[in-house]
């Protein structure tokens, strides 16, 4: 006798409803999906319970006439896919033919449409697999699926639902994830009476977007790019500023061709594109939408269409970053021009003199600066003033800003007050941060936070040039290294001469440095190599614009110790070189690290500390 049976169709369904209905909200997503298709504008989604109990998903889109109805409730029936020529460009979010049958076989499910041409509708009812009536009935145009009893003949499937609250927040992020991708549709999701969720048609993306996540006040970044290849795709989306960034992977909203679906390549994109501005564990919360045609992308890699997969994913991936990553720019000028333009409404110093000439005036100003700069400024003891030559495009980039103001120092009824483009400099508190008052804002500056992200970018330009400026050692200084090290200073020598260290073989397990960076002229030579043969040998080789992360520890580690320190005591000048250094830098709003350099509160907020208002 054979061993092997074919499937009855009951028991085929029920294996089918495994892989499609996961849980209440597979349900709700694979009915939102069926009215979006149909052209529905107005959506609406009710639950009682958990979902088990009932869900109700009401529509105004086509509708079906009794036929349709019943072919429907078949598997691999469907109106959205005629042959195999269709498979390599699906357009719609539904196309197995496996949704109403899969939940038909473990629900009680009751199916009511009426097309827009037709005086009645049908209404079809299913329990648990079998068909238990068609007949005319009476209904608004469109289409209204009640589901209840789910799970009700698989009890075991019910043991592994989460609470009532994790699946109701399962069912809001499914509404919530179309409703992104559908701004011209209303939805609305009713949990036991009660509304929760109530979008109205967005005239544009970014509004739908405030409305799902309740942006009010929160800056958006506006992400944009169009490719210039003949099958052109469109990226765009909305991400908050890194400072707002969350630990939590699922902030970030992924909508290909409408489909909301998870991806890896893409998050690693965006946050590629975000690289030295996130915390580390921290991930970018927005929405990323993605436009390209059908034919590049598969979409039946996944029993519930969770998952896609990309022709052309290095394109995509490389066109992702580089969006972010020019929106990020867009960024720094915004807060460059909040931050560093001056006020129309504050009133001219009454006494303006030069910043030289610091000791006409009396001040304890140091011997030398503690803000090493080797393009512009005085660095400290020990390093050799480098003044780097601006290449044509870094020099257009610089006459394109607006030239900022010169820094003064006013003298105000006997006091000193350090002003540059409108930021009055109040103070230093914890001797690191500094405590600026512009028009009616109170501006605080990480100090420390602000020159390591200068001395980075510095060294990032001059490293990708090959520039990075050395400082000679009158005295050369042997360093003994082990039998590996000796191995990787061979293997990673010119990474290490151009970060600005050279060294010769000396004899057998002896080497020479013979030079170090200038930024960190003080530290001790052998620190400096034994750092570097640790981080270019055991370190991640993964590119980020051009620079491995080995080096770009590296460049980081040198921008941390050469900045201010917390516990710096910065005199008036020196406070204004700082300011000086964070316009004139490309970007300065973050350490290398994510942490950010400013926070800005306004005089309202400060006042509603006092309930002054």
């Amino acid at each position: 006798m054979s061993r092997i049976r074919i499937l009855s169709d009951h028991l085929a369904n029920q294996i089918a409803a495994g892989e499609v209905v996961e849980r209440p909200a597979s349900v709700v997503k694979e009915l939102v999906e069926n009215s979006l298709d149909a052209g529905a504008t107005r959506i609406s989604v009710q639950i009682e319970g958990s979902g088990t109990r009932l869900i109700r998903v009401v529509d105004n889109g086509q509708g079906m006439v009794e036929d349709d109805v019943l072919l429907s409730i078949e598997r691999h029936a469907t109106s959205k896919l005629n042959d195999e020529s269709r498979l390599d460009e699906i357009g719609t979010l539904g196309f197995r033919g496996e949704a109403l049958p899969s939940i038909g076989s473990v629900s009680r499910l009751t199916l009511l449409s009426r097309p827009q041409n037709r005086e009645t509708g049908t209404r079809a009812e299913i329990r648990y697999g079998r068909l238990h009536g068609v007949h005319e009935d009476g209904c608004a145009a469109g289409t209204i699926v009640e589901v209840r009893g789910l799970f009700g003949n698989v009890p075991a499937r019910k043991k592994f639902l989460k609470s009532s609250r994790t699946e109701q927040y399962h069912i809001e992020e499914v509404v919530r994830n179309h409703s992104l991708a559908h701004m011209h549709t209303a939805f609305s999701v009713t949990v036991d009476g009660r509304s929760v969720l109530d979008l109205q048609v967005a005239d544009d993306h970014e509004k739908r977007v405030r409305d799902v996540f309740r942006y009010r006040e929160e800056q958006l970044l506006f992400v944009d790019t169009l490719s210039d290849h003949p099958e052109s795709m469109h990226i765009k989306g909305y991400i908050l500023p890194p400072e707002l960034a969350s630990s939590r992977t699922n902030k970030l909203r992924i909508l290909v061709n409408g489909r909301p679906v998870k991806d890896k390549m893409v998050r690693h994109a965006v946050v590629e594109g975000l690289h030295g501005f996130l915390m580390k564990g921290q991930s970018p919360s927005g929405v990323i939408y993605i436009e390209l045609p059908a034919s590049q992308i598969d979409v039946n890699v996944h029993p519930a269409k969770h998952e896609i997969r990309f022709r052309r994913s290095q394109d995509i991936h490389r066109n992702i970053v580089q969006a972010v990553s020019t929106s990020m720019r867009g960024y720094q000028d915004e807060v460059r021009s909040e931050i560093f333009t001056v006020p129309s409404s504050s009133p001219a110093p009454t006494v303006r003199e030069p910043l030289l000439g610091v000791e006409a005036r009396g001040l304890n100003a140091p011997e030398v600066s503690r803000l090493p700069n080797y393009k512009t400024s005085p660095v400290s003891a020990g390093h050799t003033t480098f003044h780097k030559e601006k290449s044509a495009e870094s020099e257009a980039d610089f006459q394109a800003r607006p030239h900022p103001p010169e820094p003064v120092l006013n003298k105000e009824q006997g006091e000193v007050v350090a002003d540059f483009s409108g930021l009055k400099i109040v103070g230093q508190l914890f001797h690191l941060y500094l405590l600026c008052e512009r028009d009616e804002q109170f501006v605080v500056i990480d100090q420390h936070a602000a020159h390591e992200r200068i001395l980075y970018q510095q060294l990032r330009s001059a490293y990708q040039e090959q520039e990075i400026p050395r400082q000679g050692l009158m005295f050369p200084v042997t360093v003994e290294v082990t039998p590996d090290q000796s191995e990787s200073l061979e293997k990673y020598r010119k990474d290490i001469e151009a970060l600005g260290i050279t060294v010769e073989h000396f004899g057998e397990a002896t080497w020479v440095v013979k030079s170090i960076p200038a930024v960190v002229g003080y530290l001790e030579p052998a620190e400096l190599l034994i750092e570097a043969l640790e981080k270019l040998s055991s370190g991640s080789s993964r590119k980020a614009a051009g620079i491995s992360d080995r080096v770009d520890y590296l460049l980081s580690s040198m921008a941390c110790k050469a900045a201010v320190k917390a516990g710096d005591k910065l005199a008036p000048e020196e406070m204004l070189e700082l300011l000086v250094q964070m316009q004139a830098s490309e970007y300065f709003s973050h350490c290398p690290h994510g942490r950010p350099v400013i926070k800005v509160f306004t005089k309202r907020e400060i006042e509603k500390w006092f309930h002054r208002v």
